[in-house]
Formats: C-alpha cells, structure tokens, sequence
C-alpha cells in the first residue's frame, strides 16, 4: 500500500464518518417531533457501511469504507400526554419518535474521533509525500 493508497483509504473513512455525522444530526434535530397517534413516528436513521480489501473491486482499489445504506428504526415512537398539543388524540396524546439522546451524543463523539483519527491519517501521509520530495532536491 502507497503513501497515496492510505489517503484513500483514510478518506473514505471520513466519508462515511461525515454521513454518520449526517445520520445523527437529522435524528437530533427530529427527535422532538410530535404526530397524531396514528400516523408514523419520525424513524431513526443509522448508516451502514462495509469494509472494502485492499485490491479487491477493481484489481488495485486501495482499501477503506463504504456506505451500503441507510436503516431506519421504527416508527412506533412513544405516545406522551399532551392535552393542549395541536395533534393531540381525543385522549391528549401525542407521538414523538423514540430516539435516545445520550446514544446519540455518545455516537456523535464515536463519530467526530473517527473523522479525526482519518484526518490525522491523510495529514501524516502528505507530510510523508512532501518530505520524500525534498529528498531529490539535495
């Protein structure tokens, strides 16, 4: 694997990490999302990614990640008691999806670690390349 082989790789880490980021944000910003009773409750998002071998799609890919798809969760939510809600039932209830925060903000720091070890990554391999580049110049 070359210095410009681990730049691939690590940057399809930061691809996937970016639409995990993605994934979380859009959970997060739905999680207080009220329905009707009888109507879906927002569905969590989770991405799903697979490892890709090194030389192994196209004779030389170099390695790393990538997203498969996006799973949803359920969309039977949790019914709370809110009488003066707009889409409350005739019993005062509502839907709100069933997302846990702290999961959420423990994946989210899962994920930024992720990005960064990647980042971390392509910045030592260019640091690499450009001092393999100042060895012909003496």
């Amino acid at each position: 694997m070359g210095l410009f082989d681990a730049i691939g790789a690590a940057g399809s880490g930061m691809t996937v990490a970016r639409k995990w980021m993605d994934a979380i944000s859009d959970n997060l910003s739905n999680m207080n999302t009220a329905t009707r009773t009888n109507a879906d409750a927002f569905r969590q998002r989770f991405v799903t990614a697979t490892s890709v071998q090194y030389g192994a799609e196209h004779g030389n890919q170099a390695g790393g990640v990538r997203v498969t798809g996006v799973a949803f969760g359920k969309a039977d939510g949790r019914m709370v008691h809110e009488p003066d809600n707009p889409l409350a039932d005739e019993n005062g209830y509502v839907k709100y999806p069933d997302i846990d925060l702290a999961s959420q903000m423990g994946q989210l720091i899962m994920t930024q670690r992720a990005y960064q070890a990647n980042a971390a990554v392509v910045d030592r391999a260019k640091s690499s390349y450009e001092a393999a580049l100042q060895i012909g110049k003496k």
